[in-house]
């Protein structure tokens, strides 16, 4: 048996090995150079504002306004999404997002088919084993 306190050691140790893939190291240069861009900075600024303004807009019933706010933001969000830098961004964040998700993923499996194996369930069932024995009898088994 492991302590919580053995798997927060491996989980830090898995953070640690997964802050030093090719993935993150492309994702730490694409935001620093996403925050040295003048353009970009001074767009997401913009971006930030006229978001803010919405959320009032919408608070307050202005529906006008919130209709000609909603429509800058998506003009900014365009002229953003065409800049090749915030295009690297985003890739290099699907990237950490997508091995953040398949860590994720594969402890998850392997946690269900310690319990199945250990219980002596079915995978391919996807029971474990004590939802194999407690079964109603003459319901396939």
């Amino acid at each position: 048996m492991y302590t919580n306190d053995e798997i927060l050691a491996k989980a830090k140790e898995l953070g640690h090995m997964m802050a030093n893939t090719e993935a993150v190291d492309f994702f730490k240069r694409a935001e620093a150079q996403i925050h040295e861009n003048q353009t970009v900075r001074e767009k997401m600024a913009s971006l930030k504002s006229l978001q803010k303004q919405a959320v009032n807009f919408e608070n307050y019933g202005k529906e006008k306004a919130l209709t000609m706010v909603e429509a800058k933001i998506e003009n900014v969000e365009k002229e953003l999404d065409a800049m090749p830098l915030v295009d690297q961004f985003k890739e290099a964040q699907g990237e950490v997002n997508s091995l953040l998700q398949m860590v994720s993923h594969a402890i998850s499996q392997t946690v269900t088919d310690e319990i199945v194996v250990s219980t002596g369930g079915d995978y391919l069932a996807g029971e474990t084993g004590a939802q194999r024995a407690n079964a109603a009898p003459g319901c396939g088994n």
